[in-house]
């Protein structure tokens, strides 16, 4: 039977709403991208370290603070460019902070609403943070509930989950346009040495270290990649055995990084080495970088800033010069409750002096800096 005109009509109208919609909200993202400036490359001065350069990508300094920002941006287009973003689409993600920070702002510029799936134990400065873009905080009290809470709600809500654990990895653009492995190489260029021995970091969706790693394959360069894991993570255990059903039962400490499970975006083919960081050196390193830089840095920062200690003390040993890079993911502000509470540290059973003492003998002698 042919279907009515008017339906026809009916159908035509509303997917040329949806287009013009469609176009709308790209500019609007698209024109606060312009706004932002790149975020800024930080030469770390470290004197006992002559002829091994260290750089730290600062991406606190994003709109709404941290790395996340460029993983929300990418989420939204990714999801407006295949249709599953419209003009009345309730939004859903599971985050424990940063990417739900992010999530909302970009919600907010267009006008959605945002509901955001988090872990009961996520800081109260996150939340926060959310509730000013004008999301709506769901507390789960068991970690690894938040996916299907999230699924569930999304359902319920008519919405889109945006699932930034599966679709990190393939909302970015790897090639280039501007990701943040074409930013790193760029800022690099006019450096003493242009092209990093080694790029570090730590994985929370792996959707970072997949771009950064498929990008240095795709420019051919001989930078090679080391991810730093916190304590709880399945991440490690999945790169050293092969165990992509690898899962760890306590969730992880350090926020934004570590998962309970292995997620889609981690591509551990594209790594070159894994490290696993116990809490406390994370947190112990994150306090020695923050005195250093005279601010505060996160606790994943830290993973990565020791990370990054562990490779340069091997290329000193090996008498080998470079440059290496890592991030900071996001500023400690967020942490003020638990990193840099000492009561809160005391809590957890954390000992962060011996670390400390050992990270700042390291920066004035050159000795490796000690795990455990």
């Amino acid at each position: 039977m042919r279907t009515p005109p008017s339906l026809l009509l009916a159908e035509s109208e509303s997917r040329h709403a949806d287009a013009e919609w469609s176009r709308h909200a790209l500019e609007v993202i698209q024109n606060d991208q312009r706004r932002s400036a790149d975020t800024h490359l930080l030469r770390l001065d470290l004197p006992a370290l002559v002829g091994i350069d260290l750089y730290l990508k600062d991406e606190s300094t994003h709109p709404t603070g941290s790395l996340k920002h460029r993983l929300a941006r990418s989420l939204f287009l990714f999801g407006i460019c295949n249709g599953r973003i419209r003009g009345d689409t309730a939004i859903v993600e599971a985050s424990s902070g940063s990417t739900a920070i992010s999530e909302a702002y970009f919600a907010r510029l267009l006008g959605l609403p945002f509901h955001a799936v988090m872990s009961a134990a996520t800081s109260t400065e996150k939340i926060h943070e959310i509730e000013r873009q004008a999301g709506t905080c769901h507390l789960v009290a068991d970690g690894k509930g938040i996916y299907a809470a999230a699924e569930a709600l999304a359902a319920e809500l008519n919405g889109v989950y945006l699932d930034q654990f599966t679709y990190a990895e393939r909302a970015t653009d790897w090639r280039g346009n501007n990701n943040i492995a074409e930013s790193i190489f760029e800022q690099m260029s006019r450096e003493p040495h242009p092209v990093p021995a080694w790029i570090a970091m730590s994985a929370g969706t792996g959707g970072t270290t997949a771009t950064i790693g498929r990008y240095i394959r795709y420019r051919r360069f001989a930078t090679r990649l080391c991810v730093a894991d916190p304590e709880y993570s399945a991440f490690f255990e999945a790169y050293a055995d092969g165990n992509l059903q690898a899962t760890c039962d306590r969730a992880s400490r350090i926020e934004g990084i570590g998962r309970p499970r292995v997620e889609p975006s981690f591509v551990p083919n594209v790594i070159d080495r894994m490290m696993r960081v116990p809490d406390a050196v994370s947190l112990a390193a994150m306090r020695v970088l923050s005195r250093r830089l005279g601010r505060r840095v996160g606790g994943s920062t830290g993973t990565n800033f020791f990370a990054l200690c562990v490779l340069a003390s091997r290329m000193k040993a090996e008498g080998v010069q470079g440059s290496l890079v890592s991030l900071i993911c996001d500023g400690g502000d967020r942490y003020g409750r638990t990193y840099y509470d000492d009561g809160w540290i005391a809590a957890q059973g954390f000992d962060l002096a011996p670390h400390e003492r050992a990270l700042e003998a390291f920066e004035a002698t050159q000795q490796r800096p000690m795990i455990g």
